[in-house]
């Protein structure tokens, strides 16, 4: 099955998706788009496998520490309050982990809501020049 978590993956490996942070050890780290809040990520597996369910032992728990690494840097260069994960694929039937910055001056009406809640057409897409000084930030602190 070809999804686009399979098509980003590819992209990634071909040096060609410009969200890209870097390669972890479970996969790739990149930057969301649109950029629904600073700094929203996500992380790819390599490979691409259906679901976390899909790993076992050492691969399962390796996307789950480069999950929170991935977070930890994302807390740290954004000065969020907390980060959320959320693992879903239910759109794109393939793993991927959304780590997504909350901040205390969020609206109050999306402070406590899913991510999804948000206006994702109206947010800003990703670009290499507006959001170069943040993927910079990010890439440091993973030490890519």
């Amino acid at each position: 099955m070809s999804t686009a978590i399979h098509r980003f993956v590819e992209a990634c490996r071909a040096g060609e998706l410009p969200r890209v942070l870097g390669r972890m050890p479970s996969g790739w780290a990149v930057m969301g788009d649109p950029q629904v809040l600073p700094g929203y990520c996500l992380l790819y597996p390599d490979p691409v496998v259906p679901h976390l369910n899909a790993l076992t032992g050492e691969a399962r728990a390796q996307f789950l520490h480069d999950m929170t690494r991935l977070g930890d840097a994302v807390l740290q260069v954004t000065g969020a309050v907390r980060i959320n994960y959320e693992i879903l694929g239910n759109l794109e039937p393939a793993l991927h982990a959304h780590v997504v910055p909350r901040f205390s001056d969020e609206a109050e009406e999306l402070r406590t809501k899913p991510i999804w809640f948000y206006d994702w057409p109206g947010s800003p897409a990703f670009h290499p020049v507006d959001h170069a000084e943040i993927q910079a930030e990010l890439r440091k602190v993973l030490g890519f």
